[in-house]
């Protein structure tokens, strides 16, 4: 199985993550064959240069030639490219698995959070873009940890 990685990838922060999820998801599924964009230094070596085209071409052939897209959702809003690279996995009808962290998402039981709905410039959760979640949710899931995602993934292998 071909997976496509999409996430930011330009702070340290995003960086690490996307290496230390991908090497946990590496180890899980050993025979999984991944691309994870900032791992291809002909485009990504911020040292270097890549014009936008070669970034596109790149990425969107791996993308085309993958079995199954992971994109990683979180951050004050979508990272725009992990957006357009969800618009064409689901263009392609390639399966897409949303990973979406975020702890403001939790409480939608609590009263006084869903009370604080109702005045200016309270709302206590987090939002998606709700076009962008409805194409991975079309072709797909929007899970909230990495061992459901992993489990995601092997159901998908074993065409689940």
């Amino acid at each position: 199985m071909k997976i496509y990685f999409a996430n930011a990838l330009f702070s340290h922060a995003d960086f690490n993550y996307n290496a230390q999820l991908s090497a946990q998801i590496r180890r899980a599924l050993p025979d999984v064959d991944m691309y994870v964009p900032q791992e291809n230094a002909a485009i990504n070596n911020k040292e270097a240069y890549a014009d936008s085209k070669m970034i596109a071409e790149a990425d969107t052939k791996r993308l085309l030639s993958a079995d199954l897209m992971i994109a990683i959702l979180d951050g004050p809003v979508i990272d725009n490219g992990v957006a357009s690279e969800i618009g064409v996995a689901y263009a392609a009808k390639i399966p897409i698995l949303g990973l979406y962290t975020d702890s403001q998402r939790l409480g939608a039981a609590n009263q006084q959070k869903l009370g604080a709905l109702q005045q200016v410039a309270e709302n206590q959760f987090h939002y998606l873009n709700l076009y962008t979640t409805g194409l991975i949710k079309l072709n797909g899931a929007i899970l909230t940890d990495e061992s459901a995602l992993i489990e995601a993934i092997k159901a998908s292998q074993n065409g689940e």
